[in-house]
């Protein structure tokens, strides 16, 4: 399996999709926008993981390359190759084939739970195989976002929560976008926190950093299962 992980800052990492990758000893590749902007040839690519990171979709003019990385991840989702996003990375993918990413009524940082949405009738594919992937009907996940996106047109939405009505969405049969951070270990965790401490203030969806760090070990283990589920489908043969 040939791999590539587009990073945006240091400090949000492939977590436990990196574990994943080696453990199938897959081949993976890099591009670290902050050291380069090189990309590598999409028809090459067996799966394409796009990270999140504090900056906005909408900020090409601090940042030219974001112009760039929207028309790859259009090129390789248009190729059928599988794609996951992670909080940006789903704006990402909601901006690259056309829809809004804007602030969210408010910010949602901490352990919240998702609910699944009701898959449409008939939900298959030309070999009668489930077409979407079965997202459980209940999950506690980590979120830190304070924009949301509406649906690129023809996506199914897969989850929402509480605070947020697109938390989760698949576009065709191999792409999916996630708002919230499955892949999260103690480490990177502890990395977000420590760089993105500033955003912790007092509100309704977010939580402090005492419990952000005290709730992680309840939820680690069913997060990372879930995520190998997720990629596991998205490189299905």
């Amino acid at each position: 399996m040939k791999a590539h992980i587009l990073q945006h800052v240091p400090f949000e990492g492939p977590g436990h999709i990196g574990d994943w990758l080696v453990a199938r000893g897959a081949d993976i590749g890099w591009t670290r926008w902050w050291e380069s902007t090189a990309l590598p040839d999409p028809a090459a690519l067996d799966l394409l993981v796009v990270m999140g990171g504090p900056m906005s979709v909408n900020d090409e003019a601090e940042f030219p390359w974001l112009a760039a990385e929207k028309g790859f991840i259009a090129d390789v989702v248009a190729r059928g190759r599988p794609v996951l996003g992670i909080c940006l990375g789903a704006q990402l993918i909601a901006s690259a084939h056309g829809a809004r990413v804007h602030p969210n009524a408010q910010k949602e940082i901490g352990w919240f739970e998702v609910a699944a949405s009701a898959a449409p009738p008939g939900d298959e594919d030309e070999q009668g195989a489930a077409a979407r992937f079965p997202f459980p009907a209940r999950a506690t996940v980590l979120h830190w976002h304070g924009e949301t996106f509406d649906l690129p047109a023809g996506a199914q939405l897969l989850a929402s929560s509480a605070a947020c009505a697109h938390q989760a969405f698949q576009l065709g049969a191999r792409t999916i976008g996630l708002q919230f951070h499955l892949e999260m270990t103690a480490a990177s965790l502890r990395a977000i926190v420590d760089n993105c401490r500033a955003e912790l203030v007092p509100a309704r969806w977010i939580q402090d950093e005492a419990t952000l760090l005290e709730h992680a070990g309840a939820h680690f283990a069913g997060n990372h299962a879930l995520m190998d589920r997720l990629l596991a489908w998205l490189t299905r043969p």
